[in-house]
């Protein structure tokens, strides 16, 4: 995971489509437009690329 790519927490599909922020020792930012920044340790949790993101986000 790098700094900008798009993601999605598989068993939180309500956070909506997430911008990667940092990723640091395994330790991911992310900011979801429904929740804001969470931290997410990637041995725990496996983040889905999101590659369309830009057809899915809201326009603004």
């Amino acid at each position: 995971m790098e700094p900008g790519m798009r993601v999605e927490h598989p068993q939180q599909p309500d956070w909506g489509i997430g911008e990667v922020q940092s990723n640091i020792g395994g330790r991911v930012t992310v900011n979801f437009p429904e929740i804001g920044k969470i931290v997410i340790e990637t041995s725990r949790v496996a983040l889905h690329p999101v590659f369309d993101a830009e057809t899915r986000l809201p326009k603004g």
